[in-house]
């Protein structure tokens, strides 16, 4: 389907983030609008293009999954993690990459993930700033490390009202301790709905198996589906999550429609 899409900038604690919003409609968007700083109140503008910025490391591609969101009436957005697209700061790979020890690795992990989020933060206040978005149907979905991110929403459920996680910490679950730890703790306090999506043939599913248990337990609507394999290894297994969004898309609709209602 044709859809609009155009690249944003927003702003954490003065340092300039980009995003890609996906909608059929322009939002109402004049190429430049205003928002309040989620820091100190002061006016920052924002910067709306409709091509990305050039000569930058992407993100990894949302085309299908936006323009299966869009196709429903979605507005589909896509805030740039620090070290992708023009947002500042080093890719969270390379921060890992150069821990130290194992333990170091780990902590590191954890630290980067909540620094993340405070700019997950500022990315939905941004959000809920542009025209025509009702921010009464607000919902939040990543995969894999967008997952654990989707997590960390569910605790402090900054204006949320569903949630979608894909793959979250299928990667990373087996080899750090500190990181169960924290996800666990963030299903716990669960107060909004989600629903849990793999591939079998995903690196672990037991986090899907472990979060959805603890979100039930916190007396949150929870659902979790594993799905036939994708592809033929744990790699395109973890794929699953951009790749095969008209196998989970359907559900994942029927959920967040649900729970939007």
């Amino acid at each position: 389907m044709r859809y609009d899409r155009w690249c944003a900038r927003f702003f954490q604690l003065g340092l300039p983030f980009t995003a890609d919003i996906f909608s059929k409609s322009k939002l109402g968007c004049r190429p430049r609008v205003q928002i309040r700083s989620p820091k100190d109140g002061s006016r920052v503008t924002q910067e709306l293009r409709r091509r990305p910025f050039p000569g930058v490391k992407l993100p990894g591609s949302a085309d299908r999954v936006a323009s299966y969101f869009v196709g429903k009436g979605y507005v589909f957005f896509v805030p740039h993690r620090r070290g992708q697209g023009r947002s500042p700061g080093p890719y969270i790979m390379d921060e890992l990459n150069q821990a130290g020890s194992r333990d170091e690795r780990r902590r590191a992990a954890i630290d980067l993930h909540e620094r993340h989020f405070e700019d997950q933060l500022a990315a939905l206040q941004y959000l809920q700033a542009l025209p025509d978005v009702d921010t009464n149907r607000v919902g939040v979905m990543g995969c894999s490390f967008g997952g654990i991110q989707t997590m960390l929403a569910l605790e402090r459920n900054p204006g949320y009202r569903v949630a979608v996680n894909l793959s979250g910490a299928a990667d990373s679950w087996r080899g750090s301790s500190d990181l169960r730890s924290r996800l666990v703790a963030a299903a716990r306090k669960a107060t909004i709905p989600v629903f849990f999506v793999q591939a079998e043939n995903d690196h672990d599913l037991t986090p899907n198996r472990v979060l959805s248990d603890e979100v039930r337990r916190a007396g949150t609507a929870v659902e979790a589906k594993v799905y036939p394999p994708f592809g033929t290894n744990p790699r395109e297994g973890h794929s699953f999550c951009v790749r095969g969004t008209e196998i989970w898309g359907p559900d994942v609709l029927r959920f967040i429609e649900t729970h939007l209602k």
